[in-house]
């Protein structure tokens, strides 16, 4: 499946419009300790939210399957259950200011903690994905954009297996997932959309093959015509600690979480993963109808990309204007490049035996020689 196919599902929602307040700087004291439930809490961006949670001084209370213990430097409450199953037990009666839910591509998992925890807090923040959006094509969609239909039978049995099996599933289940949302927690939820997470700790190498690969060297292929097509990614920190911020000022509405703060090509990503990981990588930039007559798709070969034009033109173009009134803020690409290769590095030799997206060395060596073959003699740039 590639990433435009996998952004193309499509349908509404009726959400209330963003509520923002004054933009809330990252280094200003929050106004009170929360009493913060967590769901999830242990994958990716989770972490983060917990680490940053503390050093705020709020009190977290976790709520997963207990199956990725971790150390935390302070006090964190861990409740266990699983939601795939209906075992919510640990939360009953219990009440919070706060609940994040990061995991949830399922409607019914919404639908079973609104049961649970409805009247018992004061805030719902919801993490979905820029995939709800139905069409991709136009440049500057902003939050109240149609999101997409769900076309199966029944949204409510649709179980993570059918899901992985079909992908096309991921974008409407997110959208009517924002919906149940709305709908336990009406007026006091608060969506936000992420484009592609990226930073140490992604286990998909979805960003991570870009510092691996420019830190390698050589000739480097880079995707679109002097790589000019857009991109947009978003530090899983930055997303983290944007998150515990909006619930700190109770911000409710529909946010976009994409970045850079304005518009980048992808010649600007390579040059700033450079930046920061070193070495004397040349960025070879091969058009996209190339790329199509080679057979590189992409997201898939190519991660991160999706062509700048067509369907996918605005893909990598969506508006970021209410996120960043409401205080998201961006650390720079280069040190997001650097901290993500050390994480990589660090890790045990089988796991970095292979990358988990992208380019293998030869498939790329082949798609170059091919390029330059293609070029009238004197001409391999």
């Amino acid at each position: 499946m590639t990433r435009r196919e996998f952004v193309k599902a499509g349908a509404a929602t009726g959400l209330a419009t963003a509520l923002v307040p004054a933009a809330f700087s990252a280094g200003s004291t929050p106004p009170r300790p929360l009493r913060l439930l967590i769901l999830g809490g242990t994958g990716f961006t989770g972490p983060h939210q917990v680490r940053y949670a503390l050093s705020r001084g709020h009190h977290v209370t976790l709520f997963n399957r207990g199956r990725r213990p971790q150390d935390w430097p302070g006090e964190v409450e861990e409740l266990t259950g699983d939601r795939d199953k209906g075992d919510l037990k640990s939360l009953e009666g219990r009440e919070w200011d706060v609940c994040i839910d990061n995991p949830t591509t399922l409607p019914f998992w919404v639908r079973d903690a609104g049961r649970v925890l409805a009247g018992k807090v004061k805030h719902f923040v919801f993490i979905s994905t820029l995939s709800v959006y139905a069409d991709t094509s136009r440049p500057g969609m902003d939050e109240t954009t149609p999101t997409a239909v769900y076309s199966g039978q029944d949204a409510m049995r649709e179980t993570m297996a059918a899901v992985q099996a079909d992908m096309r599933l991921y974008g409407p289940l997110k959208a009517l997932c924002e919906v149940e949302a709305e709908k336990w927690f009406p007026g006091i939820t608060t969506v936000v959309r992420p484009t592609l997470i990226v930073g140490p700790g992604d286990e998909t190498d979805r960003f991570t093959y870009w510092p691996v690969r420019i830190a390698r060297g050589g000739e480097v292929l880079v995707p679109s015509e002097d790589g000019r097509d857009p991109f947009q990614v978003i530090d899983a920190r930055d997303l983290a600690e944007w998150t515990i911020r909006l619930a700190e000022q109770r911000t409710v509405g529909i946010f976009n979480a994409a970045g850079p703060a304005t518009e980048r090509s992808f010649a600007y990503l390579a040059s700033e993963v450079k930046a920061g990981v070193g070495g004397d990588a040349r960025f070879v930039y091969l058009p996209t109808s190339f790329l199509a007559a080679q057979k590189v798709a992409p997201w898939r070969d190519l991660p991160a990309w999706v062509p700048g034009e067509g369907d996918t033109a605005g893909f990598a173009r969506m508006s970021t204007a209410r996120c960043q009134a409401a205080g998201l803020t961006y650390r720079p690409l280069r040190q997001t490049a650097a901290d993500t290769l050390a994480w990589y590095q660090a890790l045990p030799e089988p796991r970095r035996s292979k990358l988990r997206s992208g380019l293998s060395a030869p498939r790329e060596a082949e798609v170059l020689a091919a390029w330059k073959a293609s070029r009238p003699p004197g001409n391999t740039g």
